[in-house]
């Protein structure tokens, strides 16, 4: 009798999470002790609604129940070369990652609710938006695994350069190259506004502006109202309170 080929996706999701068993088939069990990279991932939840492989293009766009499509990673392999991470690493992130993200992609509204969980007392909506598009690299409107394994090996395992540049691209909101006033402006009432009216010290209501001020102050090197990558990389470069804060996730994992 002829064997049926295997699904080569979903061959590579089970070589990903290892939830399957070649030798028996089953499910291995789960680690119970959680680890200061499983709190880390927790900022990354996913739609816990089930998937559906009858689902097409058409509902989706539709019905907006982009966390309905079962995704799986295209190949370890190829994250294995994209990423500082290694075979068995990836398998274990990618194992968890699902336990959070049982659909595999993560959409921006419920990003923005779960998000919202760590900030009660203010109101993270904006900069989880900000966060989100950094995550979602190629537009798509969902954070996919790759999204997720390549940022988080820049943040944990990048270079100093890798980490800036990671940073400068969240706080260039247009993506046009160079930081505007405007979008640091920005940027720090919705850090201000996710922490909420409550903060000890209080804040004064001056103080996304004057931090606004500091900032161009410091890294707009030749006053034309804009930072460049190269005033970014070359101010923080030099700014040993930042180099230190570049290292604060490494070894996390």
């Amino acid at each position: 009798m002829k064997s049926r080929s295997q699904d080569p996706s979903l061959s590579d999701s089970r070589e990903l999470d290892r939830s399957h068993d070649p030798l028996t088939g089953n499910p291995q069990s789960k680690p119970n002790k959680k680890s200061i990279k499983q709190r880390f991932l927790k900022l990354l939840p996913c739609c816990r609604s089930g998937s559906s492989s009858s689902v097409n293009q058409r509902s989706i766009a539709d019905d907006g129940e982009l966390s309905t499509v079962c995704y799986r990673p295209e190949g370890l392999d190829r994250l294995v070369q994209q990423t500082k991470f290694s075979k068995k690493e990836l398998q274990v992130l990618y194992r968890e990652f699902k336990n959070e993200c049982p659909s595999g992609a993560v959409n921006e509204e419920t990003f923005k609710t779960i998000y919202s969980q760590f900030f009660p007392q203010g109101d993270s909506s904006t900069y989880a938006h900000f966060l989100f598009e950094a995550f979602d690299t190629h537009s798509t409107g969902a954070v996919s695994f790759e999204d997720f394994a390549i940022s988080l090996s820049i943040i944990l395992r990048g270079s100093i350069t890798d980490k800036l540049n990671w940073a400068f691209n969240l706080y260039d909101l247009n993506k046009d190259g160079c930081i505007t006033r405007e979008e640091m402006t920005d940027i720090m009432h919705s850090i201000y506004d996710m922490m909420g009216q409550y903060t000890y010290p209080s804040m004064k209501a001056s103080a996304p502006k004057d931090h606004v001020d500091s900032f161009f102050q410091k890294m707009d090197k030749n006053n034309d109202g804009v930072v460049t990558i190269e005033e970014f990389l070359e101010t923080c470069q030099k700014d040993e309170n930042i180099m230190q804060s570049m290292h604060m996730f490494d070894n996390v994992i």
